[in-house]
């Protein structure tokens, strides 16, 4: 028997019902392949991601069909049948009627768990064989059952086909159904393994009383066109029953979608062996259930789905937490931070008691990776992270370049910066622990190498020679720190440490690029009448013949104001360029400056750093595809640089340009590329060299092992390990190269290195609807480096290109460097909850459980550190800066006296012997009065979605 508008699956097709793994599931949907978003690495639970639809029984009494109305992958998506189109995802929200009459109706219905179906007749024929049935019911329902359902299936490049909204005249194709599938757009949205659930809801009016009954299967099983995406289905839920008041069967049908979207109800339901544990676990839902007030919210309205979800961790049964104890490892979750127990240091930060062991567990842990360095690079990903910091670090250099040359009166130059930047970077990347670092030249060691040319310039020593002892003394002094596993110290540089230096770094760096911004207007001044440098006249030879011939050669449409006698000679103020055609001689402070240079070069600055930024954030608006938004993000500074070169080609001014050496020859002339041990300096001085150096020791250990901590958070899920140890043998090693060589000393550059994680960031391609990205860590590998550097020392012989790039279009990405690292920091929040009013302050979790005053004392106490660095940096005290940032160690362990644990726990880190001294049970933040596993803090370092903590240096 047929009912009205039924087509039966009497000949499927060869895909229509086949068990999961015989199932060819496309790019990408393999279940048993790789995939970026699989479980171990998310830190949950392995259980496959459950799609769920509810297909709608509607036509009752005159034509039957199963129309979609609804689907769930982690939230609720719609269809606006007016609209022709899906919702957009949002948090569910249920009467708790519907939940009352779902659990009675599954009570007393039929529960299958583990059925041996294999298709969709197979699962039909087990569900009717129901006592209540007559033959003739079942036989009736049996035809319902099969009939197709109607889905909602917007596939670009096709017609409307049978089973979507749209009806289609004719016969159809039996494997049309399936094409549609395949070309489902949320399909690729899907992680591979995901599995199905259908739930059928509605009212028929044959049946005398309500027929449920939920099917767990116990082999997933495509079931045809039943699903609008090709996934095998595990779950089959069915809600029958003669007419009730209102829509009861669709919200009791939404309500068994939202029952197995929950990750807890889910994951007892795979594993119930009985009704008493579905019921059980139905009820576990109902007592986390949250009601919202009748009259203070309404209905109609749908709650946006929260940016980040709450982990899952506490709320999952105990058996299944062993399991994942076991299976999982350890990742630091905002629980396990706030709930903190102590634990042992990671593997890299161990001391093995023996000379040189840190340096040997680091070589042994970073051989076995060595090859896939290489082999992860190859993506696209990695081709824009080589555009991108290729552009800031021959900036940088050019900068620092510049500088180093104002800093030693040309003994070092933009040439030295190119090649030790190409060679000292090169080498690091291949042989270094962490190769995402990128070495540069920094602002503290820039002030060291001024304030040791002054002090060589004053008591008349030869300064290369004398930096060159200072370099050997440097090298010998690291080389001891790493022979005695000194880099396991780093265990004391907490939060306040790191985010202290990187304020301080972070606005040298945006000092430095709005003044460069400010003195262009010296070198292009603006001018303005009456000025000074207001005033360009065209003179003449003589006063005889001059002024007449002026006067007849004059332009008709030029006002009389344009032409002047002074007195002294005949002169007009005609363009320098038609004065030399009229004969004359262009004289004035201004002939030769273009008064709309200064403005232009503003305009370039801004340009480049609001479209640097705003393109940045184009990955989480709402404007164009997922795809186009992820390439416009990832190309933000290098479309900047293009959309800059290109203004200023189109109106070609004579912006100043990025300028490049076209000679290979060391800046200061006589002198080669090795560097005399003594010169003209006292054979005593290679020993006096060894003071100094031990300053500069302490900066550049400093410098370097805070950029490494910052690298090597555990929130970046960096698979590899680090290699503290190792990174710091290399800087030794080339600290002694480059003194040799007469290049600049190199460290880690903080602003550069973490732009360039941020650049490869890994991101899930499957995002359930409503869902972010899921952040997957960071591809690590040595080639982007590589390439970066090898491409900076090739840039001296591509001066013809690079010389086309405005200089302030460099600045203003400087400056979105700049300004994105000071902003990513814990700090700058809290300076900014300081500017605020209490009602007018966010709920961040931090408020609720430390009083404001407290946190605005930790604050104003970073403040007066960062204000102190900052002074001591631009003072002629700007030698003892390494022993000022040592200092910061000592302020975060006095501020155990002023703040408790609890406190320190929420705004910083703990040291080690603060954490030896927590009870076993762990620390309970105090203040804690809802204790809600779902609170979450936009001041806290996060697991799921971390923030590059960019700091500038």
């Amino acid at each position: 028997m047929k009912l009205p508008g039924q087509e039966e699956f009497e000949a499927p097709s060869a895909h229509d019902n086949v068990p999961a793994g015989e199932l060819d599931l496309g790019p990408g949907l393999n279940p048993d392949g790789p995939s970026d978003t699989d479980g171990r690495d998310l830190g949950i639970s392995r259980d496959p991601l459950l799609f769920i639809q509810l297909n709608e029984l509607l036509g009752w009494p005159q034509v039957l069909e199963w129309r979609e109305t609804a689907r769930w992958v982690l939230f609720e998506e719609k269809l606006e049948v007016g609209a022709g189109r899906w919702s957009t995802a949002h948090v569910p929200t249920l009467a708790l009627p519907s939940l009352q009459k779902l659990r009675s109706l599954l009570a007393e219905g039929l529960v299958l768990l583990d059925c041996p179906a294999q298709s969709l007749l197979e699962l039909v024929e087990q569900v009717i064989r129901l006592e209540s049935l007559s033959p003739e019911m079942r036989g009736q329902l049996q035809a319902l059952l099969m009939q197709r359902p109607k889905h909602h299936i917007n596939t670009s490049g096709t017609g409307p086909c049978r089973g979507s909204t749209y009806p289609r005249k004719g016969s159809y194709d039996e494997g049309a159904p399936l094409k549609e599938q395949h070309q489902n757009p949320l399909r690729q949205k899907l992680p591979p393994g995901a599995e199905a659930a259908a739930v059928l809801a509605g009212e028929l009016g044959f049946l005398a009383q309500p027929l449920g009954a939920f099917v767990r299967l116990r082999d997933a099983v495509v079931m045809g066109p039943l699903i609008e995406v090709l996934l095998p289905c595990r779950f089959f839920c069915l809600l029958l029953g003669p007419s009730m008041p209102g829509r009861g069967y669709h919200e009791m049908g939404r309500a068994a979608a939202v029952f197995l979207s929950d990750p807890q109800f889910q994951w007892s339901a795979r594993r119930a062996s009985n009704l008493h544990d579905l019921l059980a676990a139905l009820d576990a839902f109902l007592e986390k259930v949250t009601v919202l007030p009748q009259g203070r919210w309404n209905p109609t309205a749908r709650i946006l789905p929260p940016k980040r979800l709450p982990s899952q961790h506490k709320s999952l049964p105990s058996k299944q937490q062993e399991v994942k104890s076991l299976s999982i490892p350890h990742t630091t979750t905002i629980e396990d931070r706030h709930r903190h127990e102590p634990q042992a240091p990671i593997p890299e930060l161990q001391r093995t008691g023996r000379l040189f062991g840190g340096l040997v567990q680091d070589v042994r842990r970073k051989a076995s990776w060595y090859r896939s360095d290489f082999f992860d690079a190859l993506h696209p990903q990695c081709f824009s992270s080589v555009l991108y910091i290729y552009l800031a670090t021959v900036t940088n250099a050019i900068t620092f370049g510049g500088l180093l040359g104002d800093a030693t009166n040309g003994a070092q130059g933009v040439l030295e910066s190119f090649l030790g930047t190409a060679v000292a970077g090169a080498a690091f990347c291949l042989m270094a622990g962490q190769p995402l670092t990128i070495l540069s030249s920094t602002g503290p060691m820039l002030v060291f190498e001024r304030l040791l040319f002054s002090f060589s310039r004053d008591y008349s020593l030869d300064y290369l020679p004398f930096r060159l002892w200072v370099g050997i003394w440097v090298s010998t002094f690291c080389l001891v720190l790493v022979a005695t596993e000194a880099s396991v110290l780093v265990r004391y540089f907490t939060r306040f440490m790191e985010e202290g230096f990187c304020a301080l770094i972070s606005l040298i760096f945006i000092y430095d690029a709005l003044s460069k911004m400010l003195n262009l207007t010296s070198a292009y001044p603006i001018q303005r009448p009456g000025s000074t440098v207001y005033g360009c006249f065209c003179q003449y030879p003589g006063p005889e013949g001059n002024e007449s011939q002026r006067t007849r050669t004059k332009h008709k449409d030029r006002d009389d104001i344009l032409s002047m006698d002074l007195g002294l000679v005949n002169a007009s103020l005609l363009p320098p360029r038609e004065c030399l055609q009229q004969g004359g001689h262009p004289r004035g402070p201004s002939c030769h400056t273009v008064p709309d240079i200064a403005f232009f070069s503003l305009l370039l600055f801004l340009t480049s750093f609001l479209f640097a930024m705003g393109l940045k954030h184009v990955k989480t608006s709402r404007f164009f595809p997922s795809m186009v938004r992820k390439v416009l993000s990832d190309f933000s500074s290098v479309l900047a640089i293009l959309l800059g070169c290109g203004l200023d080609t189109f109106l070609g001014l004579a912006t100043p340009k990025l300028m490049v050496p076209t000679k290979f020859k060391p800046s200061l002339p006589g002198r080669g590329w090795l560097v005399s041990p003594f010169g003209a300096n006292p054979w005593w001085l290679s020993v006096a060299a060894a003071l100094p150096a031990l300053l500069l020791s302490i900066l550049i250990f400093m410098d370097q092992q805070i950029t490494a901590v910052i690298l090597n958070r555990a929130e970046y899920r960096l698979r590899k390990g680090a290699g503290f140890h190792l990174d710091l043998f290399c800087v030794a090693v080339l600290i002694l190269l480059t003194s040799t060589l007469g290049l600049p000393w190199y460290v880690s550059a903080t602003v550069i290195s973490l732009a360039h994680m941020d650049s490869l960031r890994r991101e899930s391609r499957a995002c359930a609807p409503g869902q972010a990205p899921i952040f997957l860590g960071i591809r690590e590998q040595r080639l982007t480096g590589v390439v970066v550097f090898i491409l900076t020392g090739v840039s001296i012989f591509l001066a013809p290109i690079l010389q086309f790039i405005p200089m302030p279009v460099l600045y203003g990405i400087f400056l979105h460097m700049g300004v994105t690292a000071l902003g990513s920091i814990q700090f700058t929040k809290r300076v900014q909850l300081m500017l605020m009013p209490a009602k007018h302050q966010p709920d961040l979790l931090l408020l609720r459980h430390v009083p404001l005053s407290r946190i605005h004392l930790f604050t104003a106490i970073q403040l007066a550190c960062l204000g102190l660095l900052w002074i001591i940096k631009s003072t002629p005290a700007a030698i003892i800066f390494p022993l000022m940032l040592l200092g910061l160690v000592g302020v975060r362990k006095a501020l155990k006296w002023v703040f408790s644990p609890q406190e320190l726990l929420w705004l910083d880190e703990l040291m080690p012997e603060e954490e030896k001294k927590i009870p076993e049970k762990g620390l309970e933040p105090e203040h804690s009065f809802c204790g809600s596993e779902s609170e979450d803090s936009e001041l806290m370092y996060q697991p799921e979605t971390p923030e590059i903590n960019i700091s500038v240096n």
